[in-house]
């Protein structure tokens, strides 16, 4: 028979393992406690946050509404309930006119999209009720500058973003081994009155005079004697 000491030392330790038992569920019970309790947190934290950005609109792409429509521009021109109005690409032609399915010929250029898109709302409520069309600029081609003479790479190029002299002759190649960089000339036209802008390569390259490395416009031509 078991001896009374030996019956109160498993006595005693039952009771130790089952107080460790039980401290360790407590130790669980609250930690998870703890996590539901943070998780709800979190996604407060974060709502905010995610509400602002689907708060932004997104900007869609293509040319601002105050862009003004010049020859060669690519444009996509959609009616949402009239598909056969439609013409997903069509460019303004030299006389600054685009064809479109039942309308023919529709003035473009020297008209930003919104004045196109009215022009064409008009003429299509003869042929349907209250169109609804859309005017995108696709391609910006008709903003040009030219370079000529002693350059690698003359001819056209395409005014998409802020230009100086400088850069369109980086852009055409650079000079080439004869050409007088001290005697360039950027030509002008605006309101049917001529100008000319003198440009000296040299000066330019010394940081002399960095005036003269002006903005070019639509329309310039740089002359590389």
């Amino acid at each position: 028979m078991m001896s009374t000491a030996k019956r109160q030392d498993n006595a005693r330790r039952k009771t130790v393992w089952g107080w460790r038992a039980s401290a360790a569920a407590l130790v669980v019970a609250v930690g998870a406690a703890s996590a539901s309790a943070q998780a709800p947190a979190a996604q407060e934290r974060k709502s905010p946050a995610v509400a602002a950005a689907a708060a932004v609109p997104v900007r869609p792409a293509g040319a601002a509404s105050d862009y003004v429509i010049g020859t060669d521009d690519v444009l996509s021109i959609l009616f949402w309930r009239d598909k056969d109005l439609s013409a997903p690409e069509v460019t303004v032609r030299p006389d600054g006119k685009v064809t479109l399915p039942l309308l023919n010929d529709m003035q473009a250029a020297g008209l930003t999209p919104d004045q196109l898109r009215d022009a064409i709302q008009i003429a299509a409520q003869k042929y349907v009720e209250d169109p609804n069309p859309t005017v995108i600029v696709k391609e910006i081609k008709s903003r040009k500058v030219f370079i000529t003479g002693q350059v690698e790479k003359a001819g056209p190029y395409p005014l998409n973003g802020s230009t100086t002299v400088l850069q369109l002759i980086a852009m055409a190649g650079g000079l080439r081994e004869f050409a007088d960089g001290k005697a360039i000339s950027v030509m002008r036209t605006e309101s049917g009155k001529p100008s000319v802008f003198e440009f000296n390569y040299q000066d330019v390259l010394k940081k002399r005079n960095l005036r003269q490395n002006i903005e070019l416009k639509p329309g310039d031509v740089v002359v590389v004697p």
